[in-house]
């Protein structure tokens, strides 16, 4: 899906994964899940471009719903996987901490664990080499895309900020769509580590120029990252 001149989106609202298109090549934000690889080739068949011109994955984190075909693409073609240095073992299938469910609704809950199913989520392959980044780190990646601490959901969550697209991918620093209830708009994400220090760190994105915020799960967001945070701080408080 073509969001903007150059910022396509492959997934759904459920689970989503995004693509910074250039001539010089082409930066995947997050892999998603495994079965979204059909969705990877048909939309690169439609922009006419191979997957040879993927010149690197950045992880918005490490969890199993957005590594998805990563490791396939860095051992089938050697394209890069960078991920914060905090979530390399987690990428590299390390242990989660458990965290509790929170609320939910039967039907969302069903629809998201139906989807993960039929994209093969139970399949998805650890990493077993990774790009360490630390914060505040760009990349020499196709428009540059400079790397955001955002410590909450996991320890080495990550929003990627590209100027080029005016966008941010924020991972599961926030969600649009909240998987467990079906909520939508933009707010606090479910399975997080830590959700105070998560909401901290959205202090983060406030500042930023960006016209599109982009989360891991949900809607895309047409605005500024600032009307984003506080949409969130305003559902967390509720």
């Amino acid at each position: 899906m073509r969001l903007a001149p150059n910022l396509h989106r492959i997934g759904n609202d459920i689970v989503a994964a995004h693509l910074v298109v250039t001539p010089e090549g082409i930066t995947l934000v997050d892999a998603g899940l495994p079965g979204h690889w059909k969705d990877l080739v048909t939309e690169l068949a439609d922009l006419g471009r191979p997957l040879a011109d993927i010149r690197g994955v950045v992880l918005t984190h490490g969890d199993s719903d957005h590594i998805g075909f990563a490791e396939r693409l860095r051992r089938e073609l050697g394209i890069p996987v960078y991920v914060h240095t905090d979530d390399a073992d987690r990428a590299r299938g390390g242990d989660k901490p458990k965290t509790p469910m929170g609320p939910l609704r039967l039907g969302p809950l069903v629809g998201f664990f139906a989807y993960a199913l039929r994209k093969n989520g139970m399949r998805t392959r650890s990493l077993t080499e990774v790009v360490p980044v630390a914060d505040g780190a760009v990349l020499d990646l196709p428009g540059s895309p400079r790397v955001i601490g955002m410590p909450g959901h996991s320890p080495g969550s990550i929003a990627v900020h590209v100027p080029a697209v005016a966008a941010v991918f924020v991972g599961d620093a926030l969600t649009t769509r909240h998987v467990l209830t079906g909520r939508t708009g933009a707010q606090p994400a479910p399975f997080t580590d830590e959700p105070e220090r998560a909401l901290a760190s959205l202090d983060r994105l406030a500042d930023l120029d960006a016209e599109w915020v982009l989360p891991g799960h949900g809607a895309p967001w047409r605005g500024s990252p600032a009307e984003a945070v506080a949409e969130v701080r305003r559902a967390a408080a509720v």
